[in-house]
């Protein structure tokens, strides 16, 4: 005997989400009607992502409500639109493209790209990549660019000794002793 069920979809009730290209991205934000029997408003615009528009866009995501930003991961182009809406205050979750699944057979445009990963977004279909915090990206960075210079100090090293290995040389200069760069 069929029984009559009652789940209550959890929706997010102030959701945007972004697709994100090298010059400009798509937002589209969806929130709930007027009444209770309205449907839900959305708007998609689209934005250059130079850093006043990305501010006067989380400023407008804030003035909104929006809960959750959701954004494909798009080369590194996601790095700067997420911090930038992390410094804001709102809750910005990077999700894999795979786990966005387009359906076959339906156009493939930034618009609507958008809107399929808002709607999805929006019933809690998603879960975001690890990005870790700002302290820890900080501390990534630095040990990045340690390693960098590490390397860079080891082969100006050896250019200069094979210079002098080249004059004959090598025996009178000896590299100054020091600690090892480990």
């Amino acid at each position: 005997m069929l029984t009559e069920s009652r789940d209550e979809e959890q929706i997010i009730a102030r959701v945007a989400a972004l697709d994100i290209g090298k010059a400009e991205l798509v937002c589209c934000v969806r929130v709930p009607g007027k009444g209770a029997s309205t449907p839900r408003l959305q708007e998609v615009t689209t934005h250059s992502t130079m850093t006043r528009v990305l501010t006067e866009l989380a400023n407008h995501l804030v003035d909104l409500g929006i809960e959750r930003v959701v954004m494909e991961a798009t080369s590194d182009y996601w790095k700067p639109v997420f911090y930038l809406l992390e410094a804001h205050g709102l809750d910005p979750w990077l999700v894999n493209a795979r786990d966005v699944k387009h359906l076959p057979g339906r156009p493939k445009t930034d618009v609507l790209d958008a809107v399929w990963l808002c709607k999805v977004a929006e019933r809690q279909m998603l879960r975001p990549s690890f990005v870790p915090p700002r302290p820890i990206r900080q501390l990534r960075d630095l040990t990045r660019y340690r390693s960098t210079l590490v390397a860079a100090r080891t082969a100006e090293n050896n250019r200069i000794e094979k210079l002098l290995e080249d004059a004959r040389f090598l025996r009178a200069w000896q590299p100054v002793p020091g600690r090892s760069p480990r």
